[in-house]
């Protein structure tokens, strides 16, 4: 079953490849005919709606992540924060490890990077440009972050291509295929033997990253254990790292098929930032993400029994047009500030203010070089994931400043 009418009703498949390729029509049937939307195929609730999405993420006492964010069967788990860190878990536990975590991960150690992240930037950047036709994702986007997060975390720069190459393995998924295929579990448990190695080396001699300030974070004399170090790690490289490749992929994308809107930022670089935060709203990395309720929840009528599980689709919430008017158009002057691309409440992502930073920089310095651009449409490749949308090919032509 695809995302498509049956006897005149919506039903919605997020692991349909037509959904990866364009989601929006389907939500917004969802917003106007379900907005609680039960699949009995997949055994799931739906939220849609603004209202709803952000409610569902600020009411822990009803909504809770024990189980992880994600719907595939193997993901799915009381063990999830093994991988998932505190995406994975629920207050008082939630509490402690985002606090402990906070401890190396600051605001002020993420603006300290922006100078290094704008040499990384121009370091990947510069080589591109010059042959004046590349992959904006495979020779751009998809170095920077992870040379970014790898660099906060102490990776060497020998190791990080095949981590980007293990972390997109994680995310793939083949069409008809519902849950991590073996490849993929291959895959996360290469980078989990990979962080424990780079913390036992840590535990012998600290260095200046992040790593080692998890391992020294303390509060009241409570600690993180290995493991829980160790999640946070690998957490990072794929949510963190994901995420912001397909932001800054996105955002190049929507500019090609808008050409009055990439004008803006074009014509005033001080712009950028409304094209980060259009892009958030208009076609965000991260789709939905699942909750399992904890106790009766009953919204528009409909009652979802406790221990269900419910996706709450972000990516429909930020196109509802209760909230945002006119919100199919990718409009880098409307007020963006209800987006709930990172999430609401206790759970707002930690690694916002590094993504947001990281897109900045990139199309800042992009916006300096280059006059204007092409991108081949035949070639562009989009990811399939059920989790993150963005693309896994995009072939760019530039014409520099």
């Amino acid at each position: 079953m695809t995302s498509t009418e049956v006897g005149g009703t919506v039903t919605y498949n997020p692991y349909a490849y037509e959904m990866h390729e364009d989601p929006y029509p389907t939500y917004a049937r969802l917003r106007a005919e379900a907005p609680v939307y039960r699949s009995e195929e997949f055994d799931f609730w739906a939220l849609s709606r603004h209202e709803d999405v952000i409610g569902a993420f600020r009411n822990v006492d009803a909504f809770s992540n024990a189980f992880g964010v994600s719907l595939d069967p193997s993901a799915f788990s009381p063990d999830a924060h093994r991988t998932m860190s505190f995406l994975a878990l629920d207050p008082p536990r939630h509490t402690r490890m985002r606090s402990l975590v906070g401890k190396g991960f600051t605001p002020s150690k993420v603006n300290a990077m922006e100078e290094r992240i704008r040499e990384i930037t121009v370091e990947h950047l510069e080589p591109a440009l010059e042959s004046g036709s590349f992959d904006f994702i495979a020779d751009f986007a998809g170095k920077v972050p992870m040379d970014v997060i790898s660099e906060l975390m102490g990776v060497p720069v020998v190791d990080r291509a095949e981590l980007r190459r293990l972390a997109d393995l994680v995310l793939h998924r083949a069409d008809g295929v519902y849950d991590v295929p073996p490849e993929g579990m291959a895959a996360a448990l290469d980078l989990v033997v990979y962080y424990q190695a780079m913390v036992d080396e840590r535990r012998r001699s600290r260095t200046d990253d992040l790593t080692s300030a998890l391992l020294d974070a303390e509060i009241d004399g409570d600690k993180l254990t290995d493991d829980e170090v160790v999640a946070f790690l690998f957490l990072m490289v794929v949510a963190g790292n994901e995420t912001t490749t397909k932001l800054l992929g996105n955002a190049w994308y929507w500019g090609w098929r808008h050409p009055d809107e990439r004008s803006k930022p074009f014509d005033d670089p001080g712009r950028v930032p409304d094209w980060v935060e259009e892009t958030l709203r208009y076609d965000t990395s991260s789709q939905m993400l699942l909750r399992v309720t904890r106790q009766p929840v009953v919204l528009h009528g409909t009652t979802i029994p406790e221990g269900d599980r419910a996706l709450l689709l972000v990516g429909s919430a930020n196109r509802d047009e209760r909230v945002f008017a006119d919100a199919d158009r990718y409009d880098l002057d409307r007020d963006t500030k209800a987006l709930v691309s990172f999430g609401s409440g206790r759970h707002f992502c930690m690694g916002a203010p590094l993504a947001r930073l990281e897109a900045r920089i990139g199309l800042t310095e992009l916006v300096a070089r280059v006059a204007g651009y092409d991108v081949d449409p035949d070639g562009i490749e989009r990811v399939h994931s059920i989790n993150v949308r963005g693309l896994a090919a995009l072939p760019t032509t530039v014409a520099l400043r």
